[in-house]
């Protein structure tokens, strides 16, 4: 059994909700995938994995993936992401396991285009193999999506971060790398969750895209009244904005 906390019980245990026809899954496409990673690998000089979420498994690393931290692959053959997991600071573990459904429910609400355009960058502590732990950043996004459109193979790609001063806690953000658009992937420390039944109810209407004044028209109340409760939400999820506020409540199970 897994350790509680651990990585396996919460993020692996949240993968099994993904259902495939596996007969659609074309695996051959790695075959045109991984030369391109491989040449990418070694061209910048960073580690890269693409993850399989249908059968939960890294199935690829690059040759110099474990070189970045000091090992050799003999180091990891055996156990490969088990090895990895192992090896990231214990303070991070459960924030990384965490941050990976939320990314995960993130993606699942934007549209079949929108998931190919957004990437997350999280930035976490592993241990080398001098016995020091290094920030590493790591980028991942989508490579393949099902024929239902569901999220299916995640390429990740790693480097040592340039910033290696003892800063505690992971960093973590989406970016849309079409717009240039970034989305805290973390809510602030003073999030609440204690929305009211009203103020949820506008928080669903503003997440199917109605704007305040037709908002006021469906509950038939002020547009001064809506605009207090959008306010209060956004205060209480600790959100900037209304994308925030859908986003950060979707991450917390708000919207259903």
């Amino acid at each position: 059994m897994p350790e509680p906390n651990s990585i396996e019980e919460i993020y692996y245990k949240f993968l099994q909700e993904f259902k495939y026809e596996e007969s659609d899954l074309d695996y051959t496409v790695l075959d045109k995938h991984i030369p391109a990673l491989q040449t990418l690998s070694e061209v910048g000089n960073s580690g890269v994995n693409i993850f399989d979420i249908c059968t939960r498994k890294v199935v690829y690393f690059s040759l110099n993936f474990g070189a970045l931290l000091g090992y050799a692959p003999s180091d990891y053959e055996k156990t490969g992401q088990r090895f990895f997991e192992n090896i990231i600071h214990p303070d991070d573990k459960l924030s990384l396991s965490i941050n990976g459904v939320a990314t995960m429910k993130f993606f699942n609400g934007l549209s079949r285009e929108e998931k190919t355009q957004y990437k997350l960058i999280q930035e976490y502590r592993m241990l080398n193999a001098h016995g020091k732990y290094m920030r590493l950043i790591e980028q991942y996004q989508i490579l393949e999506l099902d024929k239902k459109g569901q999220i299916w193979l995640l390429v990740g790609i790693v480097d040592l971060s340039p910033n290696q001063e003892e800063i505690n806690g992971i960093k973590c953000q989406f970016l849309n790398f079409k717009t240039g658009q970034t989305i805290p992937s973390q809510a602030p420390e003073k999030t609440t969750h204690e929305l009211t039944k009203r103020e949820l109810e506008i928080l669903k209407l503003v997440k199917d895209g109605y704007l305040s004044k037709e908002i006021s028209n469906r509950l038939s109340i002020s547009l001064h009244t809506v605009n207090t409760h959008r306010q209060r939400f956004l205060e209480k999820l600790g959100a900037n904005n209304s994308f925030e506020a859908v986003t950060f409540a979707s991450r917390y199970g708000l919207l259903g």
